[in-house]
């Protein structure tokens, strides 16, 4: 029971996933459509990618970049702007997730010798911010946008036109909140640097390289998934996140069977129609934005919009993207944590960001 227990706060989103696809199994019973739900594309270029972003992870890439950036920090402030700066634009292509999973360990290390406990949780909160927040500008930055970025075919000329203007606003915002933090100074000269293997890393940019053609159509997605199973060690293989591979799994389905129950799919259509924006941004509140994307998108062929509305919609609540729960895993986790007061400047920076970019938004895409 303990391990169930376990499993579920691990990995909560799948569970519930599991759950919604196993009720509409009941409901339409497996056929020969089930083959047509899953988007297979998706699925390989999420493992190619995960797998060769884990190796320049594991090899101290990161680590070294954010090591040299801190040596040119001399205060607080300067310190948070360099973080969120590398979250922001490090998550268009390594994904939001790892830019945190890389930055958010090295910022409690750094604050560990600051004493500051009130930057110490506006610096995460903007770090984890500007992760979500760039990770929107790439076609790879995060799950939902690959995904929608396959499944409505989408030009990368349009991707930016949608995405552009949202990601420079963004930006614009998180460098002025960037002034809560203060003008205080402190060292970095323990900052180290790790040696990065040669061999390793040309493999993993060169596995890299095959992705993103994968991801823009140049070459198929089978190709970069030999590529991966040939040159990424087993050991690197074993860390990939299998769970969100199977999430996507679940959703496919569920998304595969309601679309086919002809009451739930009119309801979704005439919900979703020029509300693309605001529902999917709302949604994502409660079930995230990743597996809000999938859902949504079986019911509506506006993908820019879907596309802006799920991305938007990671700001909000812990749980509207999985990569603020990431860096909230982190915070409560290290010493001294006050997730009380994490959880007030979290809701205050991102509910403020989320109404402000809405707004825009809505104003920009009137329908």
């Amino acid at each position: 029971m303990s391990k169930i227990v376990k499993f579920f706060k691990a990995q909560p989103v799948l569970v519930i996933a599991f759950i919604a696809a196993l009720v509409t199994v009941f409901i339409i019973p497996p056929d020969k459509k089930y083959t047509g739900y899953i988007n297979y594309n998706v699925l390989i270029q999420l493992f190619c990618l995960m797998a060769s972003i884990g190796a320049f992870r594991d090899m101290g890439v990161f680590g070294n970049i954010a090591s040299f950036l801190l040596r040119k920090a001399g205060n607080i402030r300067r310190l948070g702007f360099i973080f969120m700066l590398v979250c922001f634009f490090s998550s268009m292509f390594v994904t939001n997730d790892v830019a945190l999973i890389t930055f958010i360990p090295l910022t409690l290390m750094v604050y560990n010798k600051i004493n500051d406990e009130k930057s110490r949780i506006i610096t995460i909160v903007l770090e984890t911010a500007a992760a979500n927040l760039g990770s929107m500008i790439t076609p790879f930055g995060n799950p939902q946008n690959l995904y929608i970025y396959d499944m409505y075919r989408l030009s990368i000329s349009d991707f930016f036109r949608t995405m552009l203007p949202t990601g420079v606003a963004s930006l614009v915002m998180l460098t002025m909140l960037c002034f809560l933090l203060p003008v205080k100074q402190f060292d970095a000269e323990n900052s180290t640097k790790k040696e990065i293997p040669k061999l390793p890393f040309i493999t993993s940019l060169a596995l890299f390289v095959l992705c993103l053609l994968a991801v823009f159509r140049v070459i198929p997605a089978f190709v970069c998934l030999i590529a991966t199973i040939v040159l990424v060690p087993l050991k690197q293989l074993g860390k990939i996140d299998y769970g969100l591979l199977a999430t996507f799994v679940c959703f496919f389905v569920f998304v595969g069977n309601i679309a086919r129950i002809e009451v739930i799919s009119n309801f979704f259509s005439d919900i979703l129609r020029n509300r693309e924006i605001i529902v999917s941004a709302m949604l994502s509140q409660i079930i995230s934005n990743v597996p809000a994307s999938v859902m949504l998108s079986g019911f509506t062929d506006n993908g820019t919009a879907l596309l802006l509305g799920v991305n938007l919609g990671g700001l909000g609540t812990v749980i509207a993207s999985l990569a603020s729960l990431i860096s909230f895993q982190f915070y409560r986790n290290s010493e001294g944590a006050k997730s009380g007061k994490y959880m007030l400047v979290f809701s205050l920076v991102n509910f403020g960001m989320l109404a402000v970019l809405l707004a825009l938004a809505l104003y920009s895409n009137p329908t």
